[in-house]
């Protein structure tokens, strides 16, 4: 058996060798290494696939939720709504841009920001709602826009887990998400599903004046050389990274496939057992793109489960130990525990074993046999 990695770079770059080394030798020959014909090929290619207007490529996923507010123009003391179950970075750049992070709770089912939990939360300060499609499952973009629209608010979609999958709106019409908020953002990290060989990151939007602001933003607020209409930032994608990028982007599709095969092999093996909860997989799912294979221990024995896993040597993680409400630098007196009861649950209860697009049979079984083993 091969070895067991959380995410095998190693053996997917070995499929795409010759494209990627391509891209880069490109680069290296151009000497254009910021913001290089690439850079813009790649711009362009993912707003097709995407089906958006604008992508503005930038340096990392938390810059691009960060420029995305700053071109939203939100102002200090603004309150910005988002799930408490969740990577730091969602609440991280909420708080570095001195709005007021108003953490809310989650689904049980999908892990997905609460509808519910958002309605009570408004109030006449909140100005924007941030859906993190979770694990790379779309949140419910139809009550999420509804509630919008209702009260007047920005939706910023944090889809750093989640490019590729389709949104299945009510009347049956399929959307990518990341394109269906006001603006949203995402990270190219390397153990993304689209993932490059260093930082990168995009903001994308169908907003003609909003893509202008940030495209401002990103490049210390300029839009002629050494004139600075707004206040920005240094966040550009390199040249390099953008090659990488343009490579992979047409397998995307396939990747995502092959994550979801994996995950619907993990289900069928682990969803026997009653002492666990894994998620569903449909035959033509195309909602969910697996970023991460999470599953819940309900008997109480999640942290045996991660140390007999270890011992055997298949990696695995906690995604995420410790709800955000809970951290010391997001911990705030205006949070009341009982509405974080789902937060808290899973928190406990979460498990990620190892997803990406080499899981070959032979590992999957594997790695099913040894957590039913335990449970």
């Amino acid at each position: 058996m091969r070895k067991l990695q959380m995410v095998d770079l190693k053996s997917q770059y070995e499929k795409i060798k010759d494209e990627v080394n391509n891209s880069i030798q490109d680069v290296l020959e151009s000497n254009a290494y910021i913001n290089g014909p690439l850079v813009h090929e790649f711009q362009a290619d993912l707003e097709k696939y995407l089906g958006v207007k604008h992508v503005i490529p930038c340096a990392n996923g938390t810059d691009a939720l960060q420029i995305a507010m700053m071109g939203l123009g939100l102002q200090p003391g603004d309150e910005v709504i988002t799930a408490n179950f969740t990577f730091a970075a969602t609440v991280e750049v909420i708080a570095l841009l001195q709005l007021t992070p108003v953490l809310v709770d989650v689904n049980l089912d999908d892990m997905n920001i609460s509808i519910e939990a958002i309605k009570k939360a408004i109030t006449p300060k909140t100005k924007a709602i941030v859906p993190v499609h979770l694990f790379g499952r779309a949140a419910n973009m139809d009550a999420i826009m509804e509630i919008a629209n209702e009260h007047n608010l920005f939706v910023i979609e944090d889809n750093a887990q989640a490019i590729g999958a389709n949104y299945t709106w009510k009347n049956g019409k399929k959307e990518k998400v990341g394109g269906i908020g006001h603006v949203g953002a995402t990270s190219f990290f390397p153990s993304k599903n689209l993932g490059c060989y260093g930082d990168g990151g995009a903001i994308f939007t169908n907003d003609d004046d909003l893509a202008y602001t940030i495209r401002g933003i990103v490049n210390h607020g300029m839009y002629e050389r050494y004139h600075h209409d707004v206040v920005g930032v240094n966040s550009r994608l390199d040249s390099i990274q953008a090659g990488v990028l343009k490579a992979k982007l047409p397998h995307l599709d396939a990747y995502n496939k092959a994550r979801q095969e994996a995950a619907r092999k993990y289900s069928a093996a682990l969803g026997v057992n009653t002492n666990l909860w894994v998620p569903t997989i449909c035959e033509n799912c195309d909602c969910h793109v697996f970023h991460q294979y999470v599953f819940r221990v309900l008997n109480g024995k999640r942290d045996g489960l991660l140390k007999h896993l270890q011992e055997k040597g298949i990696p695995c993680a906690i995604y995420y130990p410790i709800p955000l409400h809970k951290q010391k630098a997001y911990a705030d007196s205006r949070y009341d525990e009982a509405n974080f009861g789902i937060t808290n649950q899973l928190s406990d209860e979460v498990i990620a074993l190892p997803m990406h697009t080499e899981l070959d049979d032979e590992q999957i079984k594997f790695i099913t046999d040894s957590v039913l083993e335990f449970v």
